[in-house]
């Protein structure tokens, strides 16, 4: 997908807050990292590549180089206001990945799914959702929106099969009643 900042993200500006705290999983050599961090955030980025976060030092807050499908989680008891997953899939993380958003924050996750083995990597049934399936994830969660289906390329980026969700985990109540929070779509 290149150096450029995912579309998804930058839609959901309403979740990137100067001082907020962001986790870059599987940062990579920090395409993302770099922009949060452009937006005033404090930001974590992970990955198991130590040279590929080379590339980050400096620009993140902390940076923390780990084995995340073979290690143990480094992020234990941890949250953040976003939690930002792209191109990446790890099945059996989702349940760390939905600890890590703080209440009020947000989880913005993009990756490949079903299909995308017609046209291209990653082709791997492992590497690629089920319909629906990013959904699972988020229960519990607010779905402030969700995509999943085949994406045209464009320049600089090659077609491919997604499924995209934003959600947010909403505060709970000081009261006992119900509070409706309004989240802006652009």
């Amino acid at each position: 997908m290149g150096a450029e900042v995912s579309p998804w993200l930058r839609r959901w500006a309403q979740a990137q807050s100067a001082g907020a705290t962001a986790l870059d999983l599987a940062c990579g050599s920090g395409r993302h990292l770099r922009h949060l961090a452009a937006q005033g955030m404090k930001v974590c980025g992970v990955d198991r590549d130590a040279a590929a976060l080379a590339a980050s030092e400096g620009l993140a807050a902390e940076l923390i180089c780990a084995d995340i499908e073979n290690g143990p989680w480094p992020l234990s008891g941890r949250q953040f206001d976003l939690v930002l997953v792209s191109n990446y899939l790890w099945r059996p993380l989702f349940p760390q990945i939905r600890a890590a958003v703080a209440p009020g924050g947000w989880l913005i996750y993009e990756t490949f799914a079903l299909g995308q083995h017609t046209i291209g990597r990653p082709a791997r049934p492992d590497f690629l959702l089920q319909p629906g399936e990013l959904l699972s994830l988020c229960q519990g969660l607010r779905i402030v929106a969700f995509e999943d289906g085949f994406e045209k390329g464009r320049e600089g980026v090659n077609p491919r099969y997604v499924q995209r969700v934003a959600a947010v985990c909403e505060a709970p109540s000081a009261t006992a009643g119900t509070v409706f929070q309004a989240y802006a779509l652009d």
